[in-house]
């Protein structure tokens, strides 16, 4: 529907400027209803200026097989250019600039340390890699 309106006010305009009106062709296109040999040989026309639009196409953009590769190997040297440069400065700029933040040292606050039950091991208050926990732990059980 808005297709034929499209169609239709350029249509318009085209006629009172005098201008020579090219339909703009999707890829989606339907017979017209006839008989069986009717639509085949309009189906068939469609089929051919797809075909030749495409040659058109492919004749304009055409490059040989050695100017691809060349352009190829244009942006890959473009990439390595740029690229290697970022990845080492940005590397430079978290080794020197950026603070690793790490877990605060001494006993954590109330509200990380809840545990809804105990860990499976010898020292159930303890998390698995809380190494002073484990320590304090070990020494209370030797000392009793």
């Amino acid at each position: 529907m808005f297709a034929a309106r499209s169609l239709a006010r350029t249509t318009l305009t085209a006629a009172r400027t005098g201008a020579t009106v090219t339909q703009r062709r999707s890829n989606q296109t339907i017979p017209k209803l006839g008989s069986p040999a009717e639509m085949e040989a309009e189906a068939i026309a469609h089929l051919r200026a797809r075909v030749r639009r495409q040659k058109e196409i492919m004749d304009a953009t055409h490059k040989s097989e050695a100017e691809e590769v060349e352009e190829m190997w244009k942006w890959i040297k473009i990439s390595a250019v740029v690229a290697a440069p970022v990845c080492v400065l940005s590397i430079l700029k978290d080794m020197f600039f950026v603070e690793h933040v790490h877990r605060p040292h001494g006993p954590l606050p109330e509200y990380m340390n809840i545990q809804t039950k105990e860990f499976p091991w010898e020292c159930e208050t303890c998390a698995l890699f809380d190494l002073e926990c484990w320590k304090k732990c070990r020494e209370e059980r030797a000392g009793n």
